[in-house]
């Protein structure tokens, strides 16, 4: 009597077991994400703590959804961000975004067409505006601030890197 082996079922455990492995090195090649660098506040309400974790008392409450942080430090699953103002603390990474936006530093800001200072002007922004940033190139950041899109320069914005590539 001949004997017959069926390999379907360690064909299938050798094949699940690469699949596992690939993910698992993909996961680890991503790693922690570069900081610092700027996000988004994700919610209206966000809680700024003084340590990283439920347990340290809140500092700080956040009413701007959109607002850009910078994450200065990851510790697990919390994050430790400073706003425009240079206040610090730790908030919980589902209450920050990738989604870049930009806040109007100093002044009333001209909006232009171009990013050039000659370009014509295309709105007005004052200080604290909220802005989603669409891309930079040089000197100068395009935003879009409720469906009005101009030209800035860096150095009238706060949420982007002086030599930040952003496309």
């Amino acid at each position: 009597m001949r004997r017959v082996c069926d390999d379907r079922p360690n064909i299938l455990s050798a094949v699940a077991g690469f699949v596992l492995c690939l993910l698992a090195a993909t996961a680890m090649a991503a790693g922690p994400e570069k900081t610092p660098r700027y996000v988004s506040l994700r919610a209206d309400e966000v809680n700024l703590r003084t340590g990283p974790g439920e347990r340290y008392p809140i500092a700080w409450v956040y009413h701007r959804k959109g607002l850009p942080v910078e994450v200065t430090a990851e510790y697990d699953v919390w994050r430790r961000i400073r706003d425009e103002d240079g206040t610090q603390g730790w908030v919980h990474e589902r209450m920050i975004t990738g989604t870049r936006t930009i806040v109007v530093a100093g002044a009333v800001r001209t909006l232009r067409g171009e990013p050039e200072r000659t370009a014509a002007p295309v709105a007005r922004a004052e200080a604290g505006v909220i802005a989603h940033l669409v891309e930079c190139r040089g000197a100068w950041c395009r935003i879009d601030a409720e469906g009005i899109k101009g030209w800035l320069r860096r150095d009238e914005i706060w949420g982007v890197y002086p030599d930040e590539a952003v496309q």
